[in-house]
């Protein structure tokens, strides 16, 4: 396989120059803000109805498991068929998850099961839209302006993880559950109708006519990109970040904002969250406006281990003014390092299975979340929160720097 390197259009902005890339941002973002809205909506019915410990687990686990056992075969669609169609058939899953929600509590006849299915649905719904769309960023953008979308995008994934919660939390007010949870069905729907004019150039991805496999089909991508050093150690980048920490400690926040001497636990676990997606935020617009940081691998390796040390020095820290410094560091760090190794394996991959890699990327960054709460969860039950926090970041520091050592010295 043979790495690509364009000319980088180092434009600020230089994504969203292009009109198409426009609609893609705009839509994608809402559609974003849809699906935290959703949660937003149902988890606080679910959790009203039944109060149950163990179905807000699953919730997490139905969310993140059909990226591990899916992405690859999601991604291998977008290979086979027109990827437009595979995000529409995602934002009909959607609506249609909305909708079931909403004529439950309208009927009141929710029940445990029901909740399973339709978070499980909704898990299969988030795997068809991001393999895909990641996909259809090759025909939106020239090559050149790639990095500028790839990053542009990882922003407006962060636009509406901001933007859900409070504007979920307004309709939830406003209009209650169940009018609220019918007009989320309708923020899908802005995606779905500009994919049917959106941009779309065969040449720039070929149909594949390679099956769609099982099980398998994982196994036969791993082998395809084990040679290639790029892909292979973005890839081990992303799913180690995943796997040792993830979004762990989002859900220890308010332990974090008690043991930092906090008596309105509520309010401050909200700020820290916030400034750890504001600086997400900052790092996208900044370094959008700016066109810095170029991908490069090592560079993302450096970035990660920054993350690192801002997440060990955050679950260490006595003061929450440095904890909310530390963590709008750790925001910026994070969405950089991820977006730039998504960059990379989007210009490394084979046209030919460009899907499934960018499906086995995306396995390995969200899916191997499922197995976080692990590594920061129960590990923290049984030494302290702080110290399971503070040691897998360590782990993962060390890790990688023996990925970036492996990387410069095995051959192209």
């Amino acid at each position: 396989m043979t790495p690509q390197h364009p000319t980088v259009d180092s434009r600020s902005f230089a994504a969203l120059r292009h009109p198409g890339y426009r609609g893609f941002f705009f839509s994608f973002a809402g559609a974003m803000m849809a699906d935290n809205i959703e949660h937003v909506i149902s988890y606080w019915v679910i959790f009203g109805k039944f109060q149950s410990a163990a179905l807000a687990g699953f919730a997490v686990i139905a969310h993140w498991l059909p990226f591990l056992l899916l992405s690859v075969h999601a991604g291998a669609l977008a290979d086979r068929f027109d990827a437009r169609r595979v995000i529409q058939a995602g934002m009909l899953l959607f609506m249609g998850v909305s909708v079931a929600w909403g004529v439950l509590f309208a009927t009141d006849t929710l029940e445990m099961w029901h909740a399973m299915v339709l978070l499980v649905l909704h898990g299969l719904a988030g795997v068809l839209w991001s393999p895909a769309s990641q996909v259809l960023l090759h025909h939106v953008v020239p090559l050149e302006t790639l990095p500028s979308a790839v990053r542009l995008n990882a922003t407006a994934r962060q636009l509406g993880l901001l933007a859900g919660p409070a504007v979920g939390g307004l309709i939830l007010i406003v209009m209650g559950p169940i009018y609220g949870i019918f007009f989320n069905a309708l923020l899908y729907l802005p995606t779905f109708l500009w994919l049917m004019r959106a941009p779309y150039d065969p040449a720039a991805h070929p149909r594949s006519q390679r099956a769609i496999g099982g099980f398998r089909d994982i196994f036969d991508t791993i082998k395809e990109v084990a040679g290639h050093r790029t892909l292979s150690a973005m890839i081990a980048l992303a799913g180690a970040a995943s796997l040792f920490i993830g979004n762990a400690y989002h859900a220890q926040m308010p332990e974090f904002a008690h043991a930092l001497g906090q008596t309105e636990a509520d309010f401050y676990y909200s700020m820290l969250l916030a400034a750890d997606a504001a600086g997400a935020l900052t790092a996208g617009l900044v370094l959008e406006s700016r066109g810095l940081l170029p991908p490069r691998s090592r560079t993302a390796f450096m970035l990660a281990i920054i993350w690192c040390c801002a997440l060990a020095g955050f679950a260490l820290s006595p003061f929450y003014v440095l904890a909310l410094v530390l963590l709008f560091v750790a925001g910026f760090t994070e969405l950089s390092f991820n977006s730039m190794a998504q960059t990379l394996v989007q210009l490394n991959a084979p046209p030919a299975i460009r899907g499934r890699v960018i499906g086995l990327f995306t396995m390995s960054a969200l899916g191997l979340r499922t197995f976080s709460g692990v590594s920061v969860g129960l590990v923290g039950s049984l030494i302290g929160i702080h110290s399971s926090l503070a040691l897998s970041a360590v782990a993962f520091a060390l890790l990688s720097v023996g990925l970036l050592l492996m990387m410069r010295r095995a051959p192209q």
